[in-house]
């Protein structure tokens, strides 16, 4: 499957359009990377843990919004944004929200 931001594939031609597709994955941020994430606030420097979270997370919506696309009979996802925010009381939930248009393309 492509799944591409911009709104047409080179090369490609989109024969149908099958509507908008999204993929949302909601994680938890522990204790532990709240406080390894916390060093590297304090000392300075990038955090490993929390970048991991958003890499799985990030990859996980895209493949739940692929998997819907499949269902809906795409073969491709254009036009893709992808959106992060905080959740809860303590921002201590992750949400990656993945939308685009699902279509056919030959």
């Amino acid at each position: 499957m492509i799944v591409t931001t911009t709104p047409n594939i080179e090369g490609k031609e989109i024969v149908e359009y099958k509507g908008i597709v999204f993929g949302e994955v909601i994680a938890g941020v522990d204790f532990i990377k709240d406080f390894a994430a916390g060093l590297s606030n304090f000392f300075g420097g990038r955090s490993g843990s929390y970048e991991g979270e958003l890499i799985k997370t990030r990859e996980n919506a895209i493949k739940e919004m692929e998997q819907r696309a499949i269902q809906m009979g795409a073969n491709a996802i254009v036009g893709v944004d992808i959106d992060y925010e905080m959740l809860g009381q303590a921002n201590n939930m992750m949400m990656v929200t993945a939308s685009g248009t699902a279509v056919v393309v030959r």
